[in-house]
């Protein structure tokens, strides 16, 4: 990847669900070490891109680039297809993402589920992902569970390790989708102040989806307002928040804050 080249390119990305369209020749780019939260109503496309990133979803037109490699296309013969699972596995490595429902492991430790990916995938010693794992626990607050299993942890906890597990993938890019809505209202601050001190301490790429607008005015760098699969307003929150030039956006932050 070029110094100055961005971090994530979509171009022309169209996603359709039958004759639904979520995503319409979407354009959007994402500097390395950027914080951009997504904003919108449900149904705008939000989370989309999120999966298209993680490649739970394909496209259906366009191209994805992350660290200035295709994600969804390969090069071959000097032209582009469609990339196969093991090219994009290889791409993928460099994502993590934090999903809404904490999707932890339930039969293993907390150890395990932070253990249990960076050997297999990143080829990692069990030392090294252990004082991998020791480390991040220790930064989440949660060092004296490490032996604990999820379904003795609290909600905020079990987010906290999931958030511990995507980092210890070593990810250039961190998805964090709807990570607080799961939780009980006061454990919402907590896991968002600890999402505050990770984007201030690393140079990580992070994508938000979130409802919690007073989140993604303290944490982003800019702020993409979403509606009917198209970014309709893209700013630096304190512009896109103190003087929305949409009417759109004017309406649904107005709702959400109402």
């Amino acid at each position: 990847m070029q110094p100055s080249e961005p971090m994530i390119v979509f171009e022309g990305v169209e996603k359709r669900f039958g004759d639904h369209v979520v995503l319409s020749d979407l354009d959007m780019t994402v500097a390395p070490g950027e914080h951009v939260t997504l904003i919108g109503p449900s149904g705008s496309g939000k989370t989309t891109i999120l999966r298209l990133l993680m490649c739970l979803e394909k496209v259906d037109a366009g191209t994805i680039r992350v660290g200035g490699r295709y994600l969804t296309h390969m090069e071959k013969n000097g032209g582009l297809v469609p990339a196969d699972e093991r090219y994009s596995r290889e791409v993928r490595k460099r994502i993590g993402m934090v999903f809404q429902q904490f999707n932890l492991f339930p039969n293993m430790t907390v150890r395990r589920n932070l253990t249990e990916a960076p050997t297999r995938v990143l080829g990692l010693s069990k030392d090294e992902a252990n004082a991998r794992a020791e480390e991040l626990l220790d930064l989440v607050g949660l060092g004296d569970k490490i032996d604990a299993h999820p379904t003795q942890l609290s909600g905020g906890q079990q987010q906290r390790v999931a958030i511990a597990r995507a980092l210890a993938m070593r990810p250039d890019v961190l998805l964090l989708d709807e990570v607080t809505s799961a939780l009980d209202p006061e454990l919402v601050a907590g896991v968002l102040s600890l999402l505050q001190d990770i984007g201030k301490s690393t140079d990580i790429t992070i994508l938000c989806v979130t409802h919690e607008m007073g989140f993604a005015q303290d944490f982003s760098h800019r702020v993409m307002m979403f509606d009917g699969g198209r970014i309709i307003e893209d700013a630096p929150p304190e512009e896109l928040f103190g003087a929305p030039r949409h009417e759109r956006t004017r309406t649904f932050l107005q709702a959400v804050s109402g």
